[in-house]
């Protein structure tokens, strides 16, 4: 018997699929029909079979270039979706179909069963998807559509050395494994291979979502953004952190330009590139006009109306002010995941320095907690005295670091409870 939910769900993916179309590395939907019995969903026919065949028939891993070439298709893909605002849920080598049998046929992702929608800062908490794909934060029960990009990761992995990154013979050993394991990229063949493969992989499979590369980033990185002229799509993470910028203390935003003058040529590719897709006025500056416009281009017009208008609201504050390339580095560059760069030490002593010489001046506690939004109930003295330095009254570089994160009252309150 079928149930309610289960028509629920293929009624969702129907509605998924006619959202998504029009990108050429996702299985081209026709049309749906339904009768009493049945839904029936009329879509593509790739005869090349799955990704997964393909790996096996190649002795279980692809050398480095062919590989880069999968993963550029399913970067693509999957930043497309969750700039629509959906998220897989169910991405592994099956669910990648070729068209044809031939070596360089296009690769498409299939089967949105498992998909949803997600709204901006939503968390999901279903625990869905496959065993030795799914993602550290889906079994915390909070996710969003960085779970898709470590599923990439475990697929990455495969694809370069054969095995899988996380392994236990039931399925309650594999998610033990992926919450409390780290891969082992010790065993051959990765010592043969590239540096900047590995950390490629690393880069996707951290546990902190946070800390995760996005899919258009993953594009971006040194392994992969050189290989047949990858096209640099828009990135959804920038509409958060713009968000969360401009929301943020002048004392903040203060920190996040000095940070954001430490960057690097290699950081900053991603950022111009970004920066380039949101296509600027003349004098080199964006505003909402220029946001609604990239996002119109970007977004399916079956996503257009609830999507767009949901991220401009988040947006408002840029109706009546103009942001240039310097201020647009330090509203979208995230400070997670600098933070796990080897040389984030460098970058926030060397970022301290400069505000320290620029924008450090004496702050009162009471200043501080105004400027950090802090509600009257929490004991500012028991929660801050650590971010002013004694000498000077000015900001401490404990201060400093966590002020560059942000602190809400929750977080505040919390740290006032553990003292």
């Amino acid at each position: 018997m079928t149930t309610a939910i289960a028509i629920e769900d293929v009624r969702r993916e129907v509605k998924i699929l006619r959202s998504l179309t029009g990108h050429n590395n996702l299985v081209q939907f026709y049309d749906a029909y339904e009768d009493n019995d049945n839904v029936y969903i009329i879509m593509e026919l790739c005869e090349g079979g799955e990704l997964l065949d393909r790996i096996l028939s190649r002795g279980g891993k692809y050398l480095e270039d062919d590989a880069k070439a999968v993963m550029v298709q399913i970067l693509d893909v999957v930043a497309f979706c969750h700039l629509q605002g959906v998220v897989h849920r169910d991405l592994k080598p099956e669910n990648f179909l070729f068209t044809s049998k031939d070596e360089s046929s296009q690769l498409k992702a299939i089967d949105f069963g498992l998909s949803d929608f997600v709204k901006p800062d939503e968390r999901l908490n279903d625990i869905v998807g496959s065993a030795y794909y799914v993602a550290p934060e889906v079994l915390h029960r909070s996710y969003s559509t960085e779970a898709d990009v470590w599923s990439i990761g475990v697929v990455a992995y495969i694809l370069l050395c054969g095995s899988r990154p996380f392994w236990a013979r039931t399925e309650s050993g594999i998610f033990r494994t992926v919450l409390k394991a780290d891969p082992s990229f010790t065993e051959p063949p990765w010592p043969s291979l590239s540096p900047e493969a590995k950390d490629f992989v690393k880069r996707l499979l951290s546990k902190d979502p946070r800390r995760r590369m996005t899919a258009a980033q993953a594009l971006c990185h040194p392994w992969i953004r050189n290989y047949n002229d990858v096209k640099i799509p828009l990135d959804i993470l920038i509409f958060r952190l713009i968000k969360a910028y401009l929301r943020s203390s002048s004392l903040r935003k203060a920190a996040l330009r000095a940070l954001s003058k430490t960057l690097t040529v290699d950081e900053l590719f991603y950022l111009r590139r970004q920066f380039e897709l949101l296509e600027p006025t003349k004098t080199g500056c964006i505003n909402l006009e220029n946001i609604k416009m990239a996002l119109l281009k970007n977004i399916t017009d079956a996503m257009k109306e609830s999507r767009v208008q949901d991220l401009l609201v988040s947006l408002s504050a840029l109706q009546y002010r103009r942001m240039d390339f310097d201020e647009f580095c330090a509203a979208t560059l995230s400070v997670h995941q600098l933070e796990s760069l080897d040389r984030w030490e460098q970058h926030a002593r060397c970022a301290y320095e400069l505000f320290d010489k620029d924008g450090n001046r004496a702050i009162v506690i009471e200043e501080l907690a105004s400027e950090l939004g802090l509600s009257p109930s929490v004991p500012v003295h028991a929660v801050l005295h650590d971010w002013i330095r004694h000498t000077d009254g000015k900001l401490s570089f404990l201060g400093f670091v966590k002020l560059l994160h942000g602190v809400s009252s929750r977080s505040a309150q919390s740290l006032a409870k553990a003292r």
